[in-house]
């Protein structure tokens, strides 16, 4: 059995309202084991069998049905997790949030390309690092960066999800219960 989390995009924002004791059945009914949410924001750590690229598709299809909604979500294993924290190339600071983002293969180079066209705010910044796109921005600021608008285009809607960093903590805490 595998350690997995799925990250669901656009969870409890515009409309889309989804209690994660719903979502958690959701998954169970599709033969998931050891389901726990984590956070209101959509992220299900679970156990499986499956390769997460069949569990995309089950779990996608099976969401949409029940919420009747056209479900996107990204899957990662515990090492993946354990990656995307470790990764991280910002320092810790008050001031500043920092959102990573998981995605289809190679997304992090769309959005790189999308950062370095965009107008920036003081201290924003783009890295990457293992193939992972960490943006850091100012608190107060994420809707009024050009890249945070770009965030949001319908043709990028099933490309990716994005996460504060903190949340992989909290994750990783949560996983290996």
């Amino acid at each position: 059995m595998m350690k997995y989390c799925a990250f669901l995009r656009g969870v409890n924002v515009k409309g889309t309202n989804m209690k994660m004791v719903e979502v958690c059945e959701v998954f169970r009914s599709a033969g998931l084991k050891d389901v726990v949410s984590v956070l209101a924001s959509g992220n299900i750590i679970f156990s499986s069998d499956e390769k997460a690229e069949d569990l995309k598709i089950i779990l996608e299809k099976s969401m949409s049905e029940y919420f009747n909604y056209e479900a996107f979500l990204f899957i990662k294993s515990q090492e993946e997790i354990k990656n995307l924290w470790n990764s991280n190339p910002f320092g810790k600071n008050e001031n500043l949030h920092i959102y990573t983002f998981i995605g289809n293969n190679e997304i992090e180079k769309v959005l790189m390309n999308e950062f370095e066209n965009s107008t920036k705010t003081e201290n924003e910044e783009g890295k990457i690092i293992n193939n992972i796109f960490y943006w850091q921005v100012p608190k107060g600021n994420t809707l009024d960066s050009t890249f945070g608008k770009i965030l949001g285009r319908k043709n990028l809607k099933d490309q990716f999800t994005s996460r504060n960093i903190n949340t992989f903590e909290k994750i990783l805490k949560k996983i290996h219960t």
